[in-house]
């Protein structure tokens, strides 16, 4: 059988990097896309032959659409697509907050994820496939004056409407919701946390359900 094969964006550290690991550990072929061209060159190498490294920014379509085209080429398919990359603020904060910073955030958190779908449309029309998303418990709840928050309410509310529209040609697609991670989008150490490797293991089990079933959202949160 011939292995399938998932894009990755962010995949240079955190949630991206170990959801790599995962699925190749589960039979995938991956495509490790960021800026970061050192950390998934490095990746990479640790992963052999199922895994191949993709320079860009997310918050580019024109990058996001060569890279899949690539790992089409390469790989013969894109059966899936992981819309991860994404970033926090500095200073949050209506009054306080740089509307700069704002809109750089925007540009990879709701862009980037739009970029995407609509970069992997067409591959995953192809595949019958799935497009997944990480979401947040800050899209699921109202936090005092967050913009972060409201990007994720975006990628939930997209996640929700692009389910009803791929299932129109046999396709699926999941939001990811974790709550606090361990993860280099914070400054300090979160140890008590989820581990990167917990969101990984709900990107399988989503990609791994039944073709009959869609699972269209995964809501992990920490035990303690």
């Amino acid at each position: 059988m011939t292995a399938k094969t998932l894009f990755i964006t962010g995949a240079s550290s955190g949630i991206g990097a170990e959801t790599a690991r995962a699925a190749v550990a589960a039979g995938w072929n991956v495509g490790l896309f960021a800026r970061s061209k050192d950390k998934i060159t490095a990746l990479a190498d640790e992963l052999g032959d199922a895994a191949l490294p993709l320079a860009g920014d997310a918050s580019d379509l024109g990058a996001q659409e060569a890279a899949l085209s690539q790992l089409a080429q390469h790989y013969g398919s894109v059966d899936a697509a992981f819309a991860n990359a994404g970033t926090g603020l500095d200073t949050p904060g209506i009054l306080e907050g740089d509307p700069a910073e704002w809109q750089a955030m925007i540009d990879l958190n709701c862009m980037g994820v739009l970029y995407t779908a609509r970069a992997a449309y067409p591959h995953l029309k192809d595949s019958k496939g799935h497009l997944l998303m990480t979401g947040s418990a800050a899209g699921r709840s109202h936090i005092a004056g967050s913009i972060y928050g409201a990007t994720k309410w975006f990628v939930h509310g997209l996640a929700g409407n692009l389910a009803e529209d791929m299932r129109g040609w046999g396709g699926r697609c999941t939001v990811i919701a974790p709550g606090m991670v361990d993860t280099p989008f914070f400054s300090e150490p979160k140890s008590d946390k989820l581990h990167p490797s917990d969101i990984a293991d709900a990107v399988i089990h989503a990609l791994s359900a039944d073709p009959r079933a869609t699972v269209r959202e995964i809501f992990v949160m920490p035990s303690y």
